[in-house]
């Protein structure tokens, strides 16, 4: 290894957290740089807690856009499209459109499965090791509406098959032994089939987040929170970063700096002439107390219709989904509560009332293809941890690990390949 080094981390989220741990196994002096006050307070906060390989698969599918655009005007959509005039976004949503085709999807979910199996096999060690309970779930059901959303979930039926995952296709009567609070029939038709994902499961991201924070902090890692980076600059020897604490500009020397500061890594790395498509796209939450734990789901439960997942996380459910293009506003917008509402509503009408959830938004970084962005940059000593989107979750562990090996000077223990920037051509430059 190589000797002892400062390393600032960007960002307290779930991705700057694992980094840090890893970090500081490797024997680095580690600094956590965070705005907020705590931990996952922003996209790890709201997270859907998808913490299984095989579920992981990106956005950008086949079949997706026409599916899409044909439930953008309705009131309970997938997906909600903000008229805007900002280039930025209908360059991404080209590109993201180009990534839908079978070959793009079949190489964006071998890179996505890559590093989310090398994640779940370290986040098992990690719960093990420490003790860890941050509200784990068992298993995965992904639901279909009907016929036409279940043959477009062929292309990665066949390359779960190729890979030799342990799934199961099931009925609606199958599928309910499973789940016994979900119901057949909804207001808008009945189940028309499901697939099992035994392996998968779930976990409380902003739960985990928060323990390993404790757990860094007994190993000497140090966190600044309420302090802003305004710029990354390079030095003779190290990074250097500006920040904004309490009003007070001031500099912060380090030998290496992670950047893992979701959305807003776009703009420091940009001012350093590097530019990546990581574009913020708002995603939204519900989560509401259980009423009657019988009619609650067991573990995760995916509307592939609606691309929300119900969530087990003790005694409350947890809905996650629905994005909103073009919108950086924090409003709640109200066709994505009423979403969230009816797909609860719908799969579990007993287990709670949905009247009563709290909800959240937020910005999740989403590169157009899915797979994140992991490792060295440019410009010396300064690496990069972003990128994962709605599954990040699924991926952090692994990734911290990565960053940390190539921080400490060693190989990565999983094939890199499709994993950095050179994945972007066009990443280099004014």
């Amino acid at each position: 290894m190589q000797n002892q080094q400062q390393v600032a981390v960007i960002g307290g989220g779930v991705m700057g957290v694992c980094s840090a741990y890893f970090l500081a196994q490797a024997g680095h002096e580690v600094v956590v740089i965070e705005r907020r006050g705590n931990v996952a307070e922003e996209s790890s906060h709201g997270n859907a807690g998808l913490s299984g390989p095989a579920s992981v698969a990106p956005w950008a599918a086949p079949g997706m856009p026409r599916q899409l655009w044909s439930m953008l005007l309705k009131s309970t959509a997938p997906a909600i499209l903000r008229p805007s005039l900002d280039p930025v976004l209908w360059r991404w949503l080209k590109r993201w459109r180009s990534e839908c085709e079978l070959e793009r999807f079949r190489v964006n979910h071998a890179r996505m499965q890559r590093i989310s199996a090398y994640s779940s096999a370290l986040l098992c060690q990690l719960e093990h090791q420490h003790q860890l309970d941050f509200e784990q779930t068992q298993g995965y059901l992904q639901l279909f509406r009907d016929e036409k959303t279940l043959k477009l979930a062929a292309p990665a039926l066949a390359l779960l098959a190729d890979q030799g995952a342990t799934y199961r296709m099931l009925d609606a009567d199958a599928a309910c032994q499973i789940e016994p609070g979900l119901v057949r029939s909804t207001q808008i038709g009945r189940l028309a089939g499901a697939l099992q994902l035994p392996q998968d499961g779930s976990g409380n991201c902003a739960l985990f987040t928060k323990q390993l924070k404790l757990i860094t902090q007994a190993m000497g890692v140090q966190f600044r929170f309420g302090s802003t980076v305004a710029a990354i600059e390079t030095a003779r020897s190290g990074v250097i970063l500006r920040l904004r604490e309490d009003g007070i500009e001031k500099n912060f020397n380090a030998d290496a700096v992670v950047l893992a500061a979701g959305v807003d890594s776009a703009l420091l790395l940009q001012t350093l002439g590097i530019r990546i498509p990581l574009y913020p796209v708002k995603t939204y939450c519900a989560t509401v107390p259980i009423k009657n734990l019988d009619a609650a789901p067991i573990a995760v439960v995916m509307d592939e219709s609606y691309k929300v997942a119900l969530t087990r996380m003790g005694n409350r459910v947890r809905l996650a989904g629905t994005i909103e293009l073009g919108s950086k506003a924090s409003v709640l917008h109200a066709n994505a509560q009423r979403t969230l509402r009816m797909v609860g509503t719908d799969w579990f009408p007993d287990a709670a009332n949905y009247n009563h959830a709290s909800f959240w938004s937020g910005a999740l970084p989403m590169l157009p293809d899915g797979a994140p962005l992991l490792g060295a940059t440019p410009i010396d000593n300064l690496y990069i941890n972003l990128g994962h989107g709605s599954t990040g979750w699924a991926m952090a562990v692994g990734s911290g690990k990565v960053l940390a090996d190539m921080v400490s000077g060693q190989s990565p223990e999983i094939d890199m390949e499709g994993l950095g920037l050179s994945r972007y051509a066009a990443a280099f430059g004014a």
